[in-house]
Formats: C-alpha cells, sequence, structure tokens
C-alpha cells in the first residue's frame, strides 16, 4: 500500500472513530502535499515525495514545541507532542547511530572522499538513503566527524 493510500484509509479510520488529533494531523498532511504538488510544475508525489513532506512537518512541529517550551506553554507543547506522535508513526524506522556510522563509512568509501572538502558529495550520496529516517543536522556532523578523521 502506498503512502498516500494509507494516509486515505487512516482518515476515514480517523472519521468514523471521531479521533480530533489524527484526523486534523491527516488532513494537514494532505494539504501540505497538495500544496507541493501544485506549488510552480504540477507533479503527482510519490512515497518518498510524501515522506518529505512529512519530514518537513515533523521539524516544524518539533521547532514549534522547543519555542512552546520557553514560552512556559505546557498545553501547546503537548499538543505538539500529540501531533508529533502521529506523524511519526508514517516515518520509516530512525537509523541507530551503528547504521549511521556504517552508512557514513559506506558513503565515504563509495564516493572517494578524502578530507572535509568532500562534504557535499558525501551529502549528496548519503541525504536520500537517510531521508526520514535520520535528522540532517545529525547526519552531516556524522559526516564531518568522519572526514575530519581522514584527513587528520
Amino acid at each position: 500500500m502506498s503512502l498516500r493510500d494509507r494516509l486515505n484509509e487512516d482518515l476515514k479510520t480517523a472519521m468514523r472513530a471521531k479521533d480530533a488529533v489524527r484526523l486534523s494531523v491527516i488532513r494537514g498532511i494532505k494539504a501540505a502535499i497538495l500544496q507541493a504538488e501544485t506549488r510552480g510544475e504540477r507533479v503527482t508525489l510519490d512515497d518518498a515525495g510524501i515522506l518529505q513532506v512529512i519530514t518537513k512537518e515533523v521539524k516544524e512541529r518539533q521547532d514549534a514545541a522547543g519555542e512552546f517550551e520557553r514560552g512556559g506553554r505546557q498545553d501547546l507543547v503537548d499538543k505538539m507532542a500529540g501531533e508529533l506522535a502521529v506523524l511519526k508513526e508514517y516515518l520509516p524506522e530512525p537509523l541507530t547511530e551503528a547504521e549511521l556510522a556504517s552508512l557514513v563509512e559506506e558513503a565515504i568509501s563509495s564516493t572517494g572522499a578524502e578530507g572535509p572538502k568532500d562534504m557535499g558529495r558525501v551529502m549528496g550520496w548519503l541525504t536520500p538513503r537517510t531521508r526520514g529516517r535520520a535528522d540532517g543536522k545529525v547526519v552531516s556532523e556524522a559526516v564531518k566527524q568522519a572526514l575530519q578523521h581522514r584527513a587528520g
């Protein structure tokens, strides 16, 4: 079942169950997908594209939760946590540190990277393989560490 079909089925289930949080989040995802599809050239997103949209939605809510926490708004932090729980159901299993380290080493050997100047090439190889499974900042930091280790 494609991610789009799963979202449609889960939307129907949430409507029947009167699950307001799940219903709101899925509608939000579907709206973000539609917006991405109609921006510029009209395209139909595949599962990878939909995963990018969901990942963006997760990041936005994580950032918002941090801001709400700094502002002392625990009610909104809890709301964001509930929405994040629903969103994360659609993301693939996160990478472990060992899996990420293995992928970084594979990327470095596959691209022939020798030092920090090759970071862009390594990230270009890694990004599609880690999308939705690891935070970009974490991946970037792991690559930076590994390349500095090789150069030094």
